[in-house]
This record gives C-alpha cells, structure tokens and sequence, in this order.
C-alpha cells in the first residue's frame, strides 16, 4: 500500500482581476502515489502546479476534487485536530530557508518549536534533542544560540530540515530545497537529504525545475506542465528514453546531456484560458490535429513508465 497517494486530484483558483476572467486550474486530475521509503521527484517548469500539488499531498491546501490519503485513509480538512495530529507525521521543507525562518528566533529555539508543539517529551529534555537533530544534518550544536542571518545559506537549509526531522515523520515535502543555494551548497544538501531518507526510512515528494538534481535522489519522476503529469518513470528510463516531447527538451537542457539542445518556442499557455486538447501542443514540434482537439491520457509505455502523449509511438517525435 502507498504511504501517500493523490487520486484525479484537481486544485484551481479565481482569475479575478485579470484581462480575462476566468479559474486558473493549477493543478487538473493528477493521480500520484508515494511508498514508504520512497523518492518521488516532480519536475517542471514555474508555474506548471508543482508547489501547489506539494501543498496538496500535504492537506494545505484542499482538493476541489479526487482524494488525497495518507496511510490510505483521506486527510482530515486543514486546521482539525485530526489534521494537525497528523502533521507531525507530514513535513515540508522550503525553498527559501531565510524566508522559513523568524528571524527575531534563535536557531535553536526553532528547532524546538515543533517540539513544544506536539508535546514531543519533556521541556528540560529539548535542548538534547536539538543538538542531536543538529549533528543529524551537519550542524555543530553551538550555533543553537544564533540567529538565523549569522548562518550561511546552507547551514540555514540544514536548520530548517533539522526542524521538519524534530517530529520523526515519516513523509517530507521538500519544495526546490536546494535551488536558492550555490551549486557547490546544492550537491552537499542533496546528499544530506538521500541519506536522510536512507537512514530514516522517509518517503519524500522532491519538487524542482532541475533534472540534473532530481535524478540525484528520486527513484521514480514525474513530469508535470501545465497541472497535469505528461510522463513518469524510473529515472534510467525516463531520461534515457523520454517519450513526452516535454520531457526530451528538459532532458536536452541538462548539462553534459548527449545530442542537440531542443529548443521550445512560446510560453506555456494562459491556464486561464485553456484550450481543448494537449495543452502542450502549442509549443509541441511534432503537434498534429489530433493534438489540438483531443486531451492524451497518462498510459502505460512499458514497466513502470507511463506517457501522456498521442504520438508516444511514433517515430516523428525526434529529440
């Protein structure tokens, strides 16, 4: 059984204010399962419903149709007593560590927020359990004591996955954890994180726009543009033979990939104003009538990869 599972999940919001009217549909019928243990990597353009579906997974913010369950029982509405029992099981960790952070707080005194919260053990024990959270992710204890603008930028990440671990979850969220950071900081939080979730057993949901960071530490990928999945898939076989035209220019676009850089010509349609059919088709090189009448299902292409794509088996989509 899946720890976590999004079932035809769907997520708009009003367009009120804009030229024209409308719901913006973030996020539109996706169906997403997550084992325990698991990495699930999410990747995609800004603001193709990434960070929304994360909030989802989460009970944040509520579905305005399908299920989100969690140990296969449906989440509780946000701010019950149920849900936030349940949080202490469910963490996210931000892209902007600085932003997650108050800055009028010392380090570790937010670390043991989440303890004090949930009534995790007793008041004189917490000092201990944050300095063992701290070495946990790299940190030297002895920073308990200062603010959050006298760390680096990765040693503020560190503090804000050592208090998403203070409750012992057994699901993360981590939303572009590392893309706020230097890429020398990047590599070292990724490793961080995949041992983490070795040695803690976590199920995560990584969300980034960054390919070459995702197949760091995801065991399966999914794809998303413009709030629907488009491709999902070990990552051996979904970067090594990507079906979804999308999915062969982000891969294009990774450094050191082999073959000539797809280049995609327009911008993501206005989700606003959706049309009927692929809604890639407008920037797709290989879009045909078919294409732009007709909405492709997500169907299985071998083991465990999956496409959403009507010319999946046809020669013509070409990298």
């Amino acid at each position: 059984m899946s720890l976590v599972e999004l079932e035809a999940v769907s997520r708009s919001y009003s367009a009120a204010g804009r030229r024209k009217r409308g719901r913006v549909r973030a996020v539109e019928g996706i169906s997403l399962a997550i084992a325990a243990g698991e990495t699930l990597g999410l990747v995609g353009e800004s603001g193709c419903g990434k960070s929304t579906t994360g909030r989802l997974a989460l009970g944040i913010e509520p579905a305005d149709s399908g299920d989100v369950r969690f140990e296969g029982d449906i989440l509780p509405p946000a701010g019950t007593a149920a849900w936030r029992t349940l949080r202490a099981r469910m963490q996210m960790v931000f892209q902007d560590p600085l932003g997650a952070l108050d800055r009028h707080m010392t380090i570790g005194a937010q670390i043991a927020e989440p303890l004090a919260i949930h009534a995790i053990g007793a008041k004189a024990e917490h000092p201990e359990r944050v300095a063992d959270l701290m070495r946990q992710v790299g940190l030297d204890p002895a920073l308990a004591e200062r603010h959050p603008h006298a760390l680096s930028g990765g040693q503020r990440q560190r503090a804000v996955l050592a208090r998403a671990l203070a409750t012992d979850p057994v699901f993360l969220v981590c939303d572009e954890p590392v893309s706020a950071l230097d890429v020398s900081v990047q590599a070292q939080v990724v490793n961080l994180l995949a041992d983490l979730q070795a040695a803690r057993g976590l199920a995560m949901l990584f969300i980034s726009h960054d390919l070459r960071v995702v197949r760091q530490v995801a065991d399966r990928i999914a794809v998303m543009y413009l709030g629907r999945i488009v491709e999902q898939g070990p990552p051996d076989a979904l970067l090594g033979q990507p079906l979804h035209p999308y999915t062969r220019a982000l891969v294009s676009a990774v450094p050191g990939a082999a073959g000539t850089r797809m280049l995609l010509g327009g911008e993501p349609p206005d989700p606003a104003q959706r049309a009927a059919g692929c809604g890639f088709a407008p920037r797709c090189p290989s879009a045909v009538a078919r294409c732009r009448s007709e909405p492709p299902l997500l169907r299985p292409r071998g083991a465990a990869h999956m496409v959403s794509c009507h010319l999946a088996d046809i020669s013509a989509i070409t990298a």
